[in-house]
Formats: C-alpha cells, sequence, structure tokens
C-alpha cells in the first residue's frame, strides 16, 4: 500500500503483520497484536497461553465483534484500543486462513 493512511483505518503494526501473515501453529497468545505482557500473563493463567486458543474464541463468537471484545476484556483486562487490535488480527488471520 502507498499513500497516507487517513481514514477509517488505522496503520497496522510489525506485529499485526507479522501475526496475519504467518501460520497460526503453536503461537504464544502473546504474539497476537493487541497483547502485551500484562494482558498475555492473565490469558496464560485462565489456561489459554496460545494464540489459536484466541482464534477458537473468536470463532465460538461466531466472529462477533462485540463478543469477541467483550470476553478478551473480561478475561485480560485488555482496554477498547487493545481489543480492537487483537479482533482485527483474528479476523484478518481467519479471513486469510480459514
Amino acid at each position: 500500500m502507498s499513500g497516507n493512511n487517513k481514514g477509517s483505518h488505522n496503520p497496522t503494526s510489525q506485529k499485526h503483520r507479522n501475526f496475519v501473515s504467518e501460520p497460526m501453529g503453536n503461537r504464544s497468545v502473546r504474539d497476537v497484536p493487541g497483547i502485551g505482557p500484562v494482558q498475555g500473563r492473565r490469558l496464560e493463567e485462565s489456561g489459554k497461553p496460545r494464540a489459536d486458543q484466541m482464534m477458537g474464541d473468536y470463532l465460538s463468537t461466531g466472529r462477533d465483534q462485540v463478543q469477541f471484545q467483550k470476553n478478551l476484556k473480561e478475561t485480560s483486562g485488555a482496554n477498547a484500543k487493545q481489543q480492537r487490535d487483537a479482533h482485527r488480527g483474528m479476523k484478518e488471520w481467519a479471513d486469510n486462513n480459514i
């Protein structure tokens, strides 16, 4: 993509680009865009240490953004931006691979 990134879409982070371009495999939940050390630790402590488990949560909501973000907030304490970033990563990965 070229040009500026003005408009409704935020530019993606390197973490996001890496996440959506690589196989899910056995990756850590901390590899998910929007998931930092604190949220990663909370997710690990709740029994969800892997990104594929978060993908399962995303798919089990029927890919519903509101429900996915609500669950993520309850499980990890992620703020609104972190929730959106994680959802965007899950959505793009699923759209490209499922």
